[in-house]
């Protein structure tokens, strides 16, 4: 289904007979048959080990100069990586698509049918492992070394069914046929411990030596993958890790009669590995994220100094050769846990340990959301973890003793600052003590959060903090993603922007060129109709691609106010009914969003969504006007069609509530105009393209936090003097769109107007902000019915997208916190 894709020159000569020989060759020793007879996934089997075979002599030269020349490099350690589909992406950066498209071919076989048997490996699940991947494409294509750590999940978070307009969670066996490109290093195991407790024991040198007793291990075992810089041989490496049991079947418990202690180890193991951020509404849950966190850490963390030690004697330069960059709070415990190692295991002294660990260890935060920032129950962690949580509470006791040295007698200061505090341990503020380096994801988060959530921190250790705005990769969302307008793009400026983006500003010249605008519009004609081919084939409705693309795909949080976009919907449709003669310019809205499984408003407004898709999409009086379309599991893979094909781009979350978004810059990437906020990095977007180029609506960050801080709205005043929103509100409960249950969207209609009190009623201010955003849509309206105007603004957005790039972004990482050296291949 995808375009042709156009790639320049190959970095080296692609021998597209000696692929060919190896497609055939895989298909008869992995399934004894021809591949006339082979099914298409044993077809893109051979096909994937037939490029991996291309890949590992670069993968091997690449360890081999690390081995040798000993640079620097960096552990990017991720609860996730949302890498999407493999093949057409290293294919792409080894230069070598065009002519492997080109042999196969030859032997009968469609590329695009080849990769759509890939299925998306379920990594993650939503920015933040978006950017984890983005992040280790960067780096191996900018020549640094680089390990990602992460977790082998089975079955990803889930995989998303709709089923009578609700989301239903089935498991995503993206491993079901197994993973062609993944490599299984069990020679690299580790033992990671979990509960039992902690004794002391006290050498003739009177030392004490700390040891963990009665506890439950499981072996951690590596699987790798390949990471492909692009055009340079350079391949990188994410790890991450299976668990299996220490022991395998106990046979004599079985032989006894105890079934449940013969498979005891198994499903410890397995219960770790089985899905990403299982539902933590309940106890177990909760332990089974902190197993999790644990288990990644602790063998990522012994492996990186195993590595170490192999060519170094002294363990206390070990940050001279390597940084920890820990995405978010997931894997702070990185830092207690290398402190544990280089005490009980190397044998350091505390301030020897502290010395590495505080020169090693950098956090990456990624919320402005005080209730995301991990906290975990004394009881829970100390069970579980009792040598960590011992290292932790000394951290505390010390850390106190400087903010008591900073603000004396100051209780305030230490109940927002302290590690251990009201029978929690606070993530953030552990990584934030222990980490050189602490970093926002955008202008306006980083300011945010030394202003505002982290503010007491940034006063005492203002060096500290920096920001690093994230990025994209442009080889992935353009190159691979929208091969028409890549082409047009390298045939308007040139292939620099492949490696490096700021050279498209180039495209700018042909903003007004008539000729160029409308090969432009042709081009996103094209992928509007491959996304309208798509929605009908899994949607089976049928929308017009000439209608305005109107696209929110993300993560389903009520912060990002998909709640919003749909009540304005229903404010639409309610004008159509009231004059079905009315002049709308027809605008499909496209949804796609996965809510948490315990989520309950969230998994509600999916309903919401396709329950007003459903009224609105079968209702004479609109006349295909209005269409809703809710994409079901939403992943890279579906997102590539999706970019390509918007054409606008709603970030529409409160102001000062995303700490970035990414998506906005694909769809920026792709010329999608922004509907938004100024939040994250909107601010620096419409900085970048003009905000002529961009609809701008809403509250302030400034003006929310005033709320916030100070009170002074109350939505019931809205909803009282606003007629066309007491409207949409009432048709949540009056059964507009659910028949014979007017109860069913209640509690949307309550988080709107009736929580607890009025400071929590619209918490996300969707009321306040409703009329700006309806001005907003009207104004998207009248601005494309202007076709000339319409392709300038697009053409714009992707001339001026250049500082959106992972590229960047890695290399101010590199610049200002990790201090990399780059790979030198001979």
């Amino acid at each position: 289904m995808a375009a042709k894709k156009t790639t320049v020159s190959n970095a080296k000569t692609f021998d597209a007979e000696a692929f060919k020989r190896s497609v055939v060759y895989n298909v008869k020793t992995l399934y004894r048959k021809t591949l006339e007879e082979a099914t298409s996934q044993q077809k893109y089997q051979a096909v994937a080990y037939a490029v991996k075979d291309l890949v590992i002599d670069d993968w091997m030269k690449t360890q081999e100069a690390i081995a040798k020349d000993d640079p620097k490099i960096v552990y990017y350690m991720s609860m996730e990586f949302l890498m999407g589909r493999a093949l057409g992406n290293i294919m792409i950066n080894m230069k070598s698509y065009e002519g492997a498209a080109k042999a196969l071919e030859e032997l009968g076989v469609d590329i695009d049918m080849i990769e759509d048997e890939e299925p998306d490996a379920a990594l993650g699940n939503g920015g933040l492992g978006r950017l984890a991947a983005c992040f280790l494409d960067s780096l191996a294509t900018l020549g640094y070394g680089a390990y990602g750590c992460g977790i082998r999940y089975k079955y990803g978070m889930f995989k998303q069914k709709i089923e009578n307009g609700y989301q239903v969670e089935v498991p995503d066996n993206w491993l079901k046929d197994g993973n062609p490109f993944e490599l299984r290093r069990p020679e690299y195991a580790k033992e990671v411990k979990f509960g039992g407790y902690t004794t002391i024991r006290t050498d003739e040198n009177g030392r004490q030596h700390f040891y963990q007793e009665g506890y439950q291990s499981v072996l951690a075992v590596p699987y790798d993958l390949p990471i492909v810089g692009y055009g340079n041989s350079i391949v990188n490496t994410l790890r991450i890790w299976d668990a299996q049991p220490m022991e395998c079947f106990q046979l004599d418990s079985f032989d006894k009669g105890d079934y449940q202690k013969a498979v005891e180890q198994e499903n410890l193991a397995r219960n770790i590995v089985e899905v990403l951020y299982p539902n933590d509404n309940h106890y177990a849950g909760k332990e089974l994220r902190l197993k999790q966190q644990y288990f990644f850490i602790s063998a990522s963390v012994q492996s990186a100094l195993e590595k170490y030690m192999k060519n170094h004697d002294d363990i206390r330069k070990f940050y001279e050769k390597a940084t920890f960059q820990l995405n978010d709070t997931h894997p702070t415990v990185a830092v207690a846990e290398l402190m544990r190692i280089l005490m009980d295991e190397y044998g350091l002294e505390w301030d020897e340990a502290w010395e590495v660990t505080t020169k090693t260890c950098a956090y990456t935060n990624h919320t402005i959301m005080a209730e995301a920032l991990e906290k975990w129950p004394i009881e829970l962690f100390s069970r579980l973890l009792p040598r960590i949580y011992q290292i932790i509470e000394e951290i505390n006791r010390r850390f106190l003793l400087e903010i008591e040295k900073y603000y004396p007698g100051n209780q305030e200061k230490i109940k927002k600052m302290a590690i251990i505090y009201d029978g929690q341990v606070k993530m953030a503020n552990l990584a934030i003590a222990a980490g050189y380096s602490v970093n926002g994801v955008a202008r306006l988060h980083t300011e945010i959060l030394k202003k505002q959530e982290l503010r007491d921190f940034y006063e005492m250790m203002p060096n500290k903090f920096n920001n690093k705005t994230n990025g994209i990769t442009q080889r992935r969302f353009l190159l691979h993603g929208n091969p028409l307008l890549a082409a047009w793009v390298t045939d308007k400026v040139g292939d620099q922007w492949i490696t490096d983006l700021p050279a498209i500003d180039k495209l700018a010249l042909y903003a007004d060129d008539p000729k160029a605008q409308h090969e432009f519009l042709n081009i996103k004609y094209q992928n509007k109709l491959r996304l309208a081919e798509y929605i009908r084939e899994h949607n089976g409705i049928e929308v017009d691609p000439r209608s305005i693309f109107d696209v929110q795909v993300k993560r389903l949080h009520e912060y990002k106010r998909q709640l919003l976009n749909i009540l304005h919907v229903i404010y639409l449709y309610n004008k159509i009914k009231d004059n079905p003669a009315i002049d709308i310019y027809p605008r499909t809205f496209i949804f796609g969003a996965k809510a948490a499984a315990g989520y309950r408003n969230a998994k509600l407004t999916i309903k919401l969504i396709n329950a007003v898709a459903d009224v609105v999409n079968n209702d004479p009086d609109v006349n295909g006007r209005i269409k809703v379309v809710f994409i079901e599991n939403y992943r890279v893979s579906n997102a590539e069609l999706i970019f390509a094909a918007a054409d606008v781009s709603e970030q529409i979350s409160t102001a000062s509530k995303e700490a970035s978004g990414t998506g906005n810059m694909k769809f920026m990437l792709n010329g999608a105009l922004t509907l938004g906020t100024m939040d994250g990095a909107n601010v620096e977007i419409v900085e970048e393209v003009g905000e002529e180029n961009a609809f701008i609506f809403g509250l302030s960050s400034d003006e929310v936090i005033s709320y916030e801080n100070y009170g002074g709205y109350n939505p019931q005043d809205i909803f009282n003097n606003d007629a066309d929103i007491r409207r949409v509100l009432m048709q949540l409960i009056n059964g507009t769109f659910a028949p014979g249950d007017t109860e069913l969207f209640r509690d949307l209609y309550n988080s709107l107007l009736n929580a607890i009190s009025t400071s929590t009623a619209d918490r996300y201010f969707i009321l306040k902000d409703f009329r700006s955003y309806a001005e907003a849509q009207q104004a998207v309206e009248d601005a494309y019915r202007d076709e000339n105007r319409w392709a300038k603004s697009a053409i714009l957005n992707v001339a001026k997208v250049g500082k959106f790039s992972s590229d960047r972004t890695i290399q101010e990482y590199v610049d200002d916190i990790w201090k990399l050296d780059k790979i030198v291949l001979k």
